[in-house]
């Protein structure tokens, strides 16, 4: 019988318990999606800018958002710590684990959220703060506890996914314009083939922890592949949408194109074979996709 995880972790030396927890602390901010989101905001802000840039009201703002989001993950570590352990895929994680403790991981979430939002406020505006607190309460109160619920968690948990990038916007312009609605139309759409093909890839773990995820509910795959492929082409006209609302150019236009196109293709293949490595393929390719679109965004602004 191997030993728990967290008897292993008491068996280190005091120095490497220290670096275990200080890297279990990081880990629980989910520094990929932190980072995602914060590009997010960032393609945001520059649509919306069309003056000189500020480049200190710029990195506040993306500052309160990183830091909102790194809160968020961490909070939702630690209302998903008894779900994560029964799963292979989490069980490694901080919590599980044991080489961070519960109160640790909601203390730091507090305050990473507090001093997130706390920053938006006076260095975006009331309303980019405000959109904050909104995508906090929707990912921590509606769309964790959804994901248990209903299989239509992922389309309900796109909304708080997506307000980053229109929270990006009004740190610019202070209003809710269509340019900054378009935004949050594409990252709500990029978010259903991105997290359809990761539930298929690990749907036995979603099954054991309980959770109502498309794939568990309806095992056959045909629904899962047929929803990554549409919301996948939907994805191509709607990221033309700057280009046509008059926030982007045509540099901008031919990008997004040929990007919504090389995402289509493995989506389309997954929508055949319903395979994990294509599921894979599919998730690869909506990683690629946002750090792309921002810098289409970056490089059409610079050309403007």
């Amino acid at each position: 019988m191997t030993d728990h995880p967290r008897s292993l972790l008491t068996a280190l030396p005091i120095p490497a318990r220290r670096r275990a927890w200080l890297l279990g602390c990081w880990e629980l901010t989910k520094p990929e999606i932190t980072f995602q989101v914060t590009l997010s905001a960032l393609a945001g802000y520059l649509m919306g800018t069309w003056d000189a840039l500020d480049g200190w009201h710029l990195a506040g703002t993306l500052l309160g958002t990183a830091l909102t989001a790194a809160g968020v993950g961490t909070l939702n570590h630690y209302f998903e710590r008894d779900f994560d352990a029964a799963m292979r895929r989490t069980a490694r994680r901080p919590l599980p684990s044991g080489r961070v403790s519960p109160a640790t991981a909601r203390y730091l979430g507090m305050l990473l959220v507090f001093a997130g939002i706390g920053l938006l406020c006076p260095v975006a505006n009331a309303l980019t703060a405000a959109l904050a607190i909104l995508t906090v309460l929707l990912y921590l109160y509606v769309y964790t506890p959804l994901k248990r619920r209903t299989k239509y968690n992922t389309l309900i948990g796109t909304i708080p996914g997506a307000l980053p990038a229109l929270g990006g916007w009004t740190a610019a312009t202070g209003n809710l314009a269509l340019g900054g609605w378009t935004l949050f139309a594409i990252l709500a759409v990029w978010q259903m083939p991105h997290f359809l093909s990761l539930a298929w890839m690990y749907r036995k773990d979603y099954e054991r922890a309980h959770y109502q995820m498309l794939p568990v509910v309806e095992p056959d795959g045909h629904s899962t592949a047929l929803q990554t492929l549409a919301f996948t082409a939907l994805l191509i006209p709607l990221g033309l949408g700057p280009y046509l609302v008059g926030i982007a150019g045509p540099v901008y236009l031919i990008g997004a194109l040929l990007l919504g196109l090389y995402f289509l293709r493995p989506a389309l293949v997954f929508y055949r074979t319903r395979q994990v490595q294509d599921a894979r393929r599919v998730l690869r390719a909506s990683i690629v996709y946002i750090p792309a679109w921002t810098g289409l965004i970056v490089l059409d602004w610079l050309l403007r």
